[in-house]
């Protein structure tokens, strides 16, 4: 069972407390890679209940998928009867008003939401095919309730926050603003000579410090911490805040000003210096 995000910096992909049943039970193949995947079903036959992933990699940085991953692994759930579930947490409404979906055309059998629908207040959420949702009660033999199931706090600020998300021009200024940030980061990346490969998809981005593309776990895990660590240390310095991980996504917000952007950008000619 991997764990990424901050796990992955403290090389600690195991995460602990997880039942050895559980762990043998679920079967593990890299992200981007359908070869692997289509290996699992072979070598298991009628044993694989589903396919669970993020349709954009966001606990290991950002990494998109690639060109007919997606497409390909929902085919192969068609073919075998599995059902094919994503982790639209992170990506949910942030990419787009139809999530990673939306954007690449593939459309799951069940998605899991969080953090946006909440307005950043705690909730998640799951929803999906009807037969597949008729198997809860009360329609179904399958319970599933919450205490805070339904909070209206959390429910009355996801409720504005969606609105906020639907006017009209709100996915293309986020699109705007984030794509001249990593523009301009490029720039200085390569102005102070930092190894660097930036990746994006809408609104989500992460600088790797690494020599060649990063396009799953295995590449990820090639990047060079020391230098992110310095960059981080030297942006904080400057009052920019990152997350403390090189592993972790990074995110531009309606919240976020052009001079927000501007004084993020001045940082950073210091802090891709003193990764170097």
């Amino acid at each position: 069972m991997k764990a990424g995000s901050g796990a992955t910096t403290f090389g600690q992909p195991d995460s602990p407390g997880v039942p050895a049943d559980y762990a043998r039970n679920t079967l593990l193949a890299p992200f981007n890679d359908l070869d692997a995947i289509k290996g699992l079903v072979k070598t298991n036959p009628g044993q694989i209940a589903c396919v669970i992933l993020e349709p954009i990699a966001g606990n290991m940085g950002v990494i998109p998928p690639h060109e007919g991953f997606l497409a390909g692994v929902r085919e192969l759930c068609n073919q075998e009867g599995i059902c094919l579930i994503f982790d639209e947490v992170i990506t949910g409404f942030r990419v787009g008003w139809s999530g990673a979906q939306g954007i690449y055309k593939v459309m799951p059998d069940l998605t899991c939401l969080g953090k946006i629908i909440g307005g950043g207040l705690p909730v998640g959420a799951f929803g999906g095919k009807r037969e597949i949702m008729e198997q809860l009660a009360p329609v179904g033999g399958v319970y599933q309730a919450g205490t805070l199931s339904g909070n209206p706090l959390a429910m009355t600020a996801g409720i504005e926050t969606l609105k906020l998300l639907k006017e009209e021009g709100t996915y293309e200024l986020l699109e705007q603003k984030t794509a001249y940030l990593c523009s301009e980061a490029e720039k200085i990346a390569r102005s102070s000579k930092t190894p660097t490969y930036l990746s994006r998809v809408g609104s989500m981005f992460c600088i790797f410090f690494s020599r060649g593309p990063v396009g799953n776990y295995a590449s990820a895990k090639k990047s060079d911490t020391e230098a992110f660590r310095r960059y981080f240390w030297a942006l904080l310095e400057q009052g920019i805040y990152v997350a403390p991980s090189q592993f972790e996504a990074g995110f531009v917000s309606l919240a976020h000003t052009d001079e927000d952007i501007e004084t993020t950008l001045a940082a950073l000619h210091g802090a891709f210096q003193a990764a170097s």
